[in-house]
């Protein structure tokens, strides 16, 4: 397992007063304020947002247009095709316009390409084969923004185009259809750039209907599913958009959601964000990557209970199809890598690999190494690649600047996929580095802990109850991680045949357990008795009855208090660090011990670590950097410039009053303790 970072705040958690009187408890009031949210106005527009956050979708540009030439379409009783892509969101919205369009009375006609014949977006074969059906208009939902050429091809043959999408648009490159539909198009003066395709979609049948209401009735679950699966952010109308379909999920499911939870094993009356992105999404997705999204497709689409079992039970067998072909995939690329802890961008390359699950591994390539990841499928002198991000760093522009060595490209800043030339591979790797080397993003630590938790009142179930209002969780909206430092771990067992991690904790004389999924005691070194640190989720478990708070573990480790000893030793203001502090205020027994351990001739080195090396055995290093620290300020200890560093035992008058000196006095005051 590699050493992770952690990242733990050591100053008190902000609790705005004004959050409080308005009936918030602490622990909301407290997340709240870490996500800039100080006024109840603000926490009600966040937490009890309604259909009034929607924004109106004629604002969008292109829409007008759109919305004319859809009911000029449906007045006409034209036939349509709505072009989507094969991921969940490209799924979910081709099945919301192909479904929408039908009940206006249109014959319309959903297409997914396949991805391993067809390949992302449109080609000219598909084309050509729905205007031979009769197709006059067609639509697009969750691709064609890069479609110049096709969007050219589509006016030839004789039909009108509209494009929704709503990836990253190329400067100057806009398809020539006769409405574009992006948010991220320039010019577009919609409030809202981070709707997924589905999004689009819905928005581009609300502006048709003239009814959002009917139509978040209709088709919230599939925008919700496909919001989520996308990873878009849960904030402005997204937040609003997910919670809806959530709400729907839970009280009447299409018959193939419906199947598809039975499938999960995913009781809908709990439903949230997190079952989609684990049990629904996954599923879905294991379609179009084996080429068969129709299934999925029909699936969404079918009214009928018994035909949605059936063909949920083969995406949940598709699914394990994907899982057993993603493994071979991922040894197979860390076998490429030799053991190497590579510096730069990791670009893998192929023919052996399956271009439709290729995506999944990439993105475990990124986690396992904490670098931005390409994989390649090579077929003859040509690739696809899937890419994935990592660490804040922007794929979309990232491609775009090595451009010149790719035939094409296209998604957004997170993922994004592309096509090479074989030949091309190398200097592809060499320009990447090096666009990587002159933009790399700032290190990230591994564990980012939102708030220290000292007082376990914290944790009560009402407050730990009220951190569900924060729901749906995701991207810009993630559930908030909350940590112990140097706490008892009084019990760890594996459970479940040894795959998890049961453990109890005791912080200030309350015990609370714990589960850590997919971990071991062993790999993470830790044994009953050891003092702790654990980055932690907090929830509410109900069992036969008793309602209890369990922490929903997310590392854990030995306790290292090395950040806060650099921290302290450093010389900055006690308010930075006395609120974590203040668990080590020192008594005068401690500085005893260090003043009779050295003999009364006390020298300490120029560096932190070579300090903490001469901490007494038995001795919490903080607490030992906090006597050093008050002895200086009480003017026993004293360097030439002032700080620890270097610093010795100076002879004075009189006795020294540590009581007095302001770490102390400030350490008092986060103990609830008078100061002196």
């Amino acid at each position: 397992m590699k050493n992770l970072e952690w990242k733990i705040p050591y100053t008190r958690p902000e609790v705005p007063a004004a959050l409080q009187e308005a009936g918030y408890g602490p622990l909301l009031s407290a997340v709240l304020a870490l996500r800039g949210i100080r006024t109840p106005e603000q926490a009600h527009a966040l937490l009890d947002c309604d259909i009034s956050c929607l924004h109106d979708p004629m604002q969008m540009q292109g829409m007008p247009a759109a919305v004319e030439r859809i009911r000029r379409a449906i007045a006409r009783k034209e036939a349509v095709a709505v072009y989507g892509d094969y991921d969940v969101d490209g799924i979910t919205a081709t099945c919301l316009l192909t479904d929408y369009l039908r009940w206006k009375g249109l014959r319309c006609t959903g297409y997914i390409p396949d991805r391993n014949e067809e390949g992302y977006g449109l080609n000219c074969s598909a084309l050509d084969t729905l205007r031979a059906g009769g197709v006059t208009l067609l639509i697009t939902v969750d691709c064609g923004i890069t479609a110049v050429e096709e969007a050219e091809y589509t006016k030839s043959i004789g039909m009108d185009m509209i494009v929704t999408d709503h990836h990253e648009c190329k400067p100057g490159a806009l398809p020539d259809a006769l409405a574009v539909i992006d948010c991220k198009q320039e010019g577009n003066r919609y409030p809202n750039p981070d709707l997924c395709g589905v999004g689009v979609a819905l928005k581009l049948v609300c502006a048709c209907e003239g009814n959002a209401e009917a139509m978040l009735q209709r088709y919230g679950d599939l925008v919700a599913v496909g919001t989520v699966a996308d990873v878009m952010p849960l904030v402005d109308e997204n937040r609003y958009l997910v919670r809806r379909g959530l709400e729907m999920l839970a009280r009447n499911p299409r018959p193939g959601f419906a199947a598809m939870l039975r499938e999960a094993g995913v009781d809908p009356s709990r439903i949230s964000a997190s079952s989609i992105g684990f049990s629904l999404a996954p599923r879905l997705n294991a379609a179009g990557r084996l080429g068969q999204a129709t299934m999925a497709s029909d699936l969404l689409m079918c009214t009928d209970p018994g035909e949605a079992g059936a063909l949920a039970a083969k995406l949940c067998e598709l699914n394990r199809q994907r899982q057993s072909i993603e493994t071979e995939i991922w040894k197979d690329a860390l076998g490429k890598l030799e053991g190497k802890k590579p510096d730069g961008p990791i670009v893998l390359a192929s023919d052996r690999w399956h271009q439709g699950v290729i995506g999944i591994a990439a993105s475990r390539l990124a986690e396992q190494f904490s670098l931005p990841a390409i994989m390649v499928c090579l077929n003859g002198d040509h690739g696809k690649g899937s890419c994935r991000s990592y660490g804040g760093f922007n794929l979309f522009e990232a491609l775009s600047a090595c451009s010149r060595y790719l035939l094409g490209f296209g998604g957004h800043a997170l993922a994004a996929g592309m096509t090479i030339r074989s030949d091309q591979l190398n200097a592809f790797r060499a320009a990447l580095n090096a666009y990587y080397r002159a933009n790399r993003p700032e290190p990230q630590p591994d564990v980012n802990c939102n708030l220290l938790i000292r007082d376990p009142a914290m944790l009560s179930l009402e407050n730990v109850r009220e951190l569900d209002r924060l729901e749906p969780f995701g991207n810009a909206n993630p559930k908030p991680v909350f940590c112990f430092s140097d706490v008892l771990l009084e019990s760890a067992d594996q459970v479940g045949s040894g795959r998890h991690l049961k453990v109890r904790v005791c912080i200030g004389g309350t015990r609370l357990d714990g589960i850590f999924f997919s971990h071991t005691a062993q790999a993470l070194g830790v044994e009953e008795g050891d003092r702790v640190d654990v980055a932690f989720t907090p929830q509410v478990n109900d069992f036969r009855g008793h309602a209890s708070v369990q922490l929903v573990i997310s590392a854990l480790r030995r306790h290292d208090g090395t950040a806060l000893c650099r921290r302290i030793l450093s010389g900055e203001e006690e308010a930075d660090y006395a609120y974590a502090a203040a668990a080590f205020c020192p008594q005068r027994s401690d500085f005893v011990q260090i003043w009779r351990g050295a003999g009364g001739e006390l020298s300490l080195p120029g560096t932190v670590e070579s300090i903490l090396s001469l901490c007494p055995p038995g001795m919490a290093p903080e607490r030992f950097c906090l006597c050093l620290m008050i002895l200086r300020e009480a003017g026993l200890l004293h360097s030439p410039d002032g700080r620890i560093f270097n610093a010795c035992c100076r002879p004075t008058e009189g006795k020294a009053d540590l009581n007095a000196t302001p770490l102390m006095q400030s350490l008092r005051r986060e103990l609830g303790e008078q100061p002196c």
